[in-house]
C-alpha cells in the first residue's frame, strides 16, 4: 500500500507540474512576483467561464430588477472605468483589447469585483453606504481591475486543480472512483469562492494606485476609503470583502507609501486635462 501511495504521489506531482509566468509588467509601484499556475488550467478557457457566468449574474440581477436601476449611478460608474481602462496598458498592452464591460448592481452588499477578461460589477451598496467619492471609487475599481491584470483567478484555480489531482491520482492508485475536471466549477470557485491571499491583496492594492493615479484620481483617496470601511465595519464584523485582507493599519500603511510613489503620475495625468 505503502508502495503505491509513493507512485500515486509521484505521478500526481509528475502531470502537475506547475510553470511560471510573469503576467504584468512591473509598473511604477515594481509588483514583479512570477506567477506559478498550472498547465492544465486554460486561462483563456477560464475566461470564457468567467464571461458565461456574468451573463449569468447579469441576467439574474435583470431578472430581480437590479440591473443598473440608476442611470446617473451607471454613467457614473462608467465614466471612471473609462478613464481607468486605458491606463492597464502600463501593466498589460493586450488587456486594452479585452472585450471590457461595466455594470452596476443594487444590493446593500459593499462589494465590487473585475474578472478575468475585464467583466466588472460595482454594488450600489459600496457607492451608496460609503457616500463614495471618485477618486475613492476609482481605487476600488482599480483594485479589482488589478485582480485581473495579475490573473489571480488563474492562480487560485491552479492550486485547487493541483490539489484535486492529488487526490484524484491517489484515489485511483488506491480503486477509488474519479471524475474529470469540472472547468464551470473551478472558474467559480476561483472567482468567487475562494479568497486571494494577503499577498494578491496587497499587489491588487499597489497596482491599483497605480492606475488611479494615471487616470488623473487622486492616489491618496485610496486611504480615505479603508477609513471608510473601518468605521462602516464598527471595530467588529466587516464586509465579506474584507474578510481576507490585510488589516486596515497594515493596508494604509502599505497605501501611502505606494500612493506617494505614485503622486508624479497623477500630478503628469491632471496638467493633461
Amino acid at each position: 500500500m505503502n508502495g503505491w501511495r509513493c507512485l500515486a504521489w509521484g505521478a500526481a506531482l509528475t502531470v502537475a507540474a506547475c510553470t511560471t509566468v510573469q503576467t504584468t509588467q512591473p509598473g511604477v509601484v515594481g509588483v514583479d512576483r512570477k506567477q506559478t499556475v498550472s498547465p492544465l488550467v486554460d486561462p483563456k478557457a477560464l475566461s470564457n467561464q468567467a464571461s458565461q457566468q456574468y451573463r449569468g449574474v447579469l441576467a439574474g440581477a435583470q431578472k430581480k430588477q437590479a440591473l443598473n436601476v440608476d442611470k446617473v449611478q451607471t454613467e457614473r460608474v462608467r465614466r471612471i472605468a473609462d478613464r481607468l481602462i486605458p491606463t492597464v496598458a502600463s501593466f498589460r498592452p493586450d488587456a486594452v483589447k479585452w472585450n471590457w464591460e461595466v455594470n452596476v448592481l443594487s444590493s446593500n452588499e459593499v462589494n465590487a469585483w473585475c474578472m478575468p477578461g475585464g467583466k466588472i460589477a460595482v454594488y450600489s451598496g459600496l457607492i451608496q453606504q460609503l457616500k463614495i467619492t471618485d477618486d475613492e471609487l476609482a481605487a476600488v475599481m482599480g483594485h479589482e481591475i488589478a485582480h485581473a491584470l495579475r490573473e489571480h483567478a488563474w492562480e487560485r484555480a491552479s492550486e485547487v486543480t493541483n490539489a484535486q489531482l492529488g487526490i484524484s491520482v491517489l484515489g485511483a492508485a488506491l480503486g477509488l472512483g474519479g471524475g474529470a475536471m469540472d472547468m464551470a466549477g473551478l472558474a467559480y470557485n476561483a472567482m468567487f469562492a475562494l479568497p486571494n491571499s494577503r499577498e494578491q491583496e496587497t499587489e491588487a492594492d499597489r497596482i491599483g494606485v497605480e492606475l488611479a493615479a494615471r487616470a488623473g484620481f487622486d492616489p491618496r483617496a485610496a486611504i480615505s476609503l479603508w477609513d471608510k470601511m473601518g468605521r462602516l465595519a464598527g471595530g467588529s464584523s466587516q464586509p465579506a470583502w474584507l474578510s481576507t485582507h490585510p488589516s486596515q493599519a497594515q493596508r494604509q500603511a502599505d497605501l501611502r507609501v505606494y500612493a506617494g510613489k505614485v503622486m508624479p503620475l497623477y500630478e503628469a495625468a491632471r496638467q493633461r486635462e
